[in-house]
């Protein structure tokens, strides 16, 4: 069968006069037609009869999951601030610093501006729940006990680092990315116990892919300011705080804190607005909704080649944005990339 290369796109005809168009991501593949848009599952698991037709329909199930077996990790005893979805890990998730806890003595890392990544002993998962497809060789080293951290291509590669990730064909690409893990879910015990336990195991196995992520003690507001601007000059996202002694929970935490000079928040795209100027003839800006459907465009923080192909309507992004005007609405928002681990909206 043939395939669509990644950044190319193709016109198939459809039932009606208009052609369709399919178009390769970064290895999400879309069409235009209304069964691939109306899809009320992520971006990309979804499929349809014409890319089915142009890719055949072993591609097709071997890229979206449909076929080969493949089941999530069993989940623990669902908490109310858990993930909706049954098939997700059972993660621990950070809540925001608001200045309203002394973090003196927690624990303090950089925040890696890559993709979650649960390794159940066997493979990598997404935070919802997906199968990420890591080729053997990357994954050779690792553990047969969960650990908890994020596949990272390096500081300002998120978006490079989202289109090796979701890609289901086990590239060599993967030689881009590291696989640094932060905790250790299954092991019994206090944050300590558990980042020893990281750290012990990938300097006596010495994974070729793998590593453990470095903490240390915060010495105070100052310290961490200091250090949050030392980050954020290398190019870095911002801090993550953990609470000295902690347990491994399922859901959003106060024991976790992430810490940036920037808030952040993610939003469906809704429409593709012309551009103008320089830009015409190609994406302006994207049209986004928050979940509480508040509408408002992200103009800046996309590459001339995310303006030629952008992300397709219904895609979940994450923007940037320095604070909230008195209606709601981001102010100076700017595009970070496409999630691949975010829940779809409803449409509002």
């Amino acid at each position: 069968m043939a395939d669509i290369a990644d950044g190319e796109q193709l016109s198939v005809q459809g039932s009606g006069s208009k052609p369709y168009i399919l178009k390769n991501t970064g290895g999400v593949y879309s069409c235009s037609c209304p069964a691939w848009r109306n899809q009320s599952v992520a971006i990309e698991r979804r499929t349809c009869k014409h890319l089915r037709r142009v890719r055949g329909d072993a591609a097709e199930d071997a890229r979206t999951g449909a076929t080969g077996g493949t089941t999530a990790p069993a989940r623990a005893a669902k908490s109310p601030s858990a993930a909706d979805d049954a098939k997700a890990p059972p993660l621990l998730l950070a809540q925001s610093w608001e200045n309203d806890v002394d973090l003196t003595g927690w624990w303090m890392s950089e925040k890696l501006d890559g993709v979650r990544a649960y390794w159940d002993g066997k493979q990598f998962w997404s935070r919802l729940g997906n199968a990420f497809l890591a080729p053997e060789w990357f994954t050779a080293g690792l553990p047969d006990f969960p650990l908890d951290g994020e596949l990272f291509g390096g500081r300002k590669r998120f978006q490079r680092t989202v289109s090796i990730v979701r890609r289901q064909d086990r590239s060599a690409d993967w030689k881009e990315l590291a696989f640094v893990a932060f905790d250790a879910p299954g092991v019994e015990g206090p944050f300590e116990a558990r980042l020893e336990r990281c750290r012990l195991w990938m300097e006596d196995t010495r994974p070729a892919h793998a590593r453990w992520h470095e903490h240390s003690r915060c010495d105070g507001t100052a310290h961490l300011r200091a250090e949050l601007a030392r980050v954020e000059a290398l190019g870095g996202e911002g801090l993550m705080l953990r609470q000295p002694g902690s347990r491994y929970e399922a859901g959003r935490s106060h024991t976790l804190l992430k810490v940036k000079s920037f808030k952040d928040d993610e939003a469906r795209v809704v429409r593709h607005v012309p551009g103008a100027g320089r830009h015409k003839g190609r994406l302006g800006a994207l049209e986004v909704e928050l979940r509480n459907g508040k509408r408002f465009s992200v103009g800046t923080g996309l590459s001339d080649a995310e303006r030629a192909s952008p992300p397709p309507v219904g895609a979940i992004i994450t923007f940037r944005y320095q604070e909230l005007s008195d209606d709601g609405i981001p102010r100076f928002p700017s595009y970070v990339g496409v999630r691949v681990d975010a829940a779809p909206f409803a449409a509002s």
